[in-house]
Order: structure tokens, then C-alpha cells, then sequence
């Protein structure tokens, strides 16, 4: 079975607009950076928490105090 993909629907997809949007004058650029050393994630919410959040380690899945309280 062949697909066949109609490029028509994608590229008006791409320039479709949702009422009351705002478009940025230019695309937004933003620097991913590793997990620093004083940083974990925590294995509930799967957010990069600062380590004073840790409320609870166990085996090598960190919780953080939102998640735990």
C-alpha cells in the first residue's frame, strides 16, 4: 500500500492563523542547555527543578516538592 501525501493541505495548514493570534515580527530563538549539576528532573511532572526542590531520591528517580506535597 502506497501513501500519498497532498502537500496542498500541509502548506495550508503552515499558513493558517487562529483568531484573536498574534504573530511575532520574527521568529522566536531560544538556547537549549544540558541539565546543569545543581539541577535535576524530576520523574512526576518530568520538569528540570533547581536541587532545592528535591523532596525525595530513591534508586535514581528524583521527585521534586511540588510533586511530593
Amino acid at each position: 500500500m502506497n501513501a500519498v501525501i497532498d502537500l496542498t493541505e500541509t502548506e495550508g495548514a503552515e499558513n493558517y492563523e487562529l483568531p484573536g493570534s498574534q504573530t511575532p515580527a520574527e521568529e522566536l530563538a531560544m538556547e537549549i542547555l544540558a541539565e546543569q549539576t545543581d539541577e535535576f528532573t524530576c520523574n512526576s511532572c518530568f520538569l528540570v527543578r533547581h536541587r532545592s526542590q528535591l523532596a525525595r531520591e530513591k534508586s535514581d528517580l528524583k521527585y521534586c516538592s511540588d510533586c511530593e506535597g
